[in-house]
């Protein structure tokens, strides 16, 4: 684990903060990994019900730090660098559990495509969120043009990544970039009520609804279907027949049941 990425867990709350906030939570390649293994984590942690993500000082994250990426051959950009951050921001998006994004700093290029992969982003009033990387003369590479376009829709994407457009408060909200606006100092309290709000709710029901709107939207088109599925079958009394079937080396007999 990266220490400048933290996790902990508070009953069926977990909370995983950015903590480089010297650098603006710029993430280098010890951050993505702890990402990715934080992700684990919380899957595997069963009182989980609900995810905090945050980042301390000025900014949620300014994206990748271009210290980490910048001098990288293009074949070890593709390997290590954009290929990693996929991977863990996928597995935060496709985390069972709903995750909440408290912005309570400004969230650029790969930090917003961060906070795209929460179920839910609540902004402080004055944050900025945009897509800088053309400016660099380089392109989103942590599914700005994927999963940001099936969230936020192409037209919204266009304006930050082809104009270089930064977004904020009400404007950032009617454009669907974010769910909720809150006072500065405000934002963590905001996502502490709503994490309080979904935990109450019928964790199991919470999980599979989140598993259908991920695959509506896109986001997993495999394990939701066959998590369903396989959810459905082992309730019913055939598979526990083909198992002792199974088990005492017989042909089973199945009840439709």
């Amino acid at each position: 684990m990266s220490p400048f990425v933290q996790l902990s867990f508070d009953g069926p709350l977990a909370r995983l903060t950015l903590t480089r906030g010297d650098k603006l939570n710029a993430l280098d390649q010890a951050m993505i990994h702890a990402l990715a293994d934080a992700a684990r984590t919380i899957e595997e942690t069963d009182q989980v019900r609900v995810t905090i993500l945050s980042g301390e000082g000025k900014a949620f994250c300014a994206g990748g730090d271009i210290g980490a990426w910048g001098a990288l051959p293009p074949l070890e950009m593709w390997r290590s660098w954009t290929r990693a951050g996929h991977r863990a921001f996928e597995a935060l998006a496709r985390l069972r559990t709903p995750l909440i994004v408290a912005l309570t700093g400004h969230a650029f290029g790969g930090g917003l495509e961060l906070a795209a992969a929460g179920d839910f982003r609540i902004a402080e009033r004055g944050v900025q969120l945009g897509l800088p990387e053309t400016g660099l003369g380089m392109a989103p590479g942590w599914s700005g043009s994927q999963r940001l376009v099936r969230r936020f829709g192409a037209s919204v994407v266009r304006r930050m990544a082809l104009a270089g457009q930064l977004f904020e408060g009400d404007a950032a909200l009617a454009l669907g970039l974010v769910d909720e606006i809150a006072e500065p100092g405000q934002g963590l309290a905001r996502a502490e009520a709503m994490a309080a709000d979904v935990a109450r709710r019928g964790p199991i029901a919470v999980q599979i609804v989140k598993a259908m709107i991920n695959f509506a939207e896109g986001e997993d088109l495999d394990a939701p279907i066959e998590g369903l599925a396989g959810g459905l079958t082992a309730m019913t009394q055939d598979l526990a027949e083909g198992v002792a079937a199974f088990r005492a080396k017989r042909p089973p007999t199945f009840r439709n049941i």
